[in-house]
């Protein structure tokens, strides 16, 4: 379940397919009702500290992507409207690319691009990025692998500004028109 503004560890999305799962497999195996067990974090995530923009900063974010993505406030409130509507793979995929960038350790980079490709460009991926009606397209997608045979901070520069187009000109137009940015500018 989306949680406003809090920084969850798992998307609403994941949660039910997780919880789907379970329950296909209790369903399944009716005697093995101790493996129906539902995974919560131990402790619950603290959201990061989020100061409310001014209503003059917030209408920047009309013609801004990248604005609204820069402010942590702007972000989580971003991500709170994808969610209600089903469709927050992508500001995910740009989120995780942003970190992949930050990371330093070869080894963590490695890791770090293996489970982005498998969480959300290849065929199938359980958060495949893209829109309902086009996913990534597969010059973009073979440049992407290509880039991952020798991971660098690169490697999915890409197809994240592939998807940050698509919320640019997809997204942010609805985000725009909804209560939830509407209240923002109150």
């Amino acid at each position: 379940m989306c949680k406003g503004l809090a920084a969850l560890p798992h998307t609403c999305l994941e949660r039910a397919k997780e919880i789907k799962t379970k329950l296909g497999t209790l369903l399944q195996k009716p005697d093995s009702a101790i493996d129906f067990i539902i995974p919560y974090p131990e402790k619950p995530e603290k959201p990061a500290k989020a100061v409310k923009p001014s209503p003059e900063e917030v209408l920047q974010w009309r013609d801004s992507l990248e604005k609204l993505l820069q402010n942590p406030y702007g972000l989580a409130s971003f991500r709170t409207f994808l969610c209600s509507e089903f469709s927050e793979e992508n500001v995910e995929f740009w989120v995780a690319c942003e970190d992949y960038k930050k990371t330093k350790s070869p080894v963590k980079m490695e890791e770090k691009a293996k489970r982005i490709y498998e969480e959300f460009i290849q065929t199938e991926a359980p958060k495949e990025v893209g829109d309902c009606r086009v996913n990534i397209d597969h010059f973009t997608k073979a440049v992407t692998m290509k880039n991952l045979v020798e991971p660098s901070p690169s490697s999915f520069d890409m197809a994240q500004k592939r998807i940050f187009a698509l919320m640019e000109k997809d997204s942010l137009p609805r985000f725009v028109r909804s209560e939830f940015y509407q209240e923002l500018i109150k």
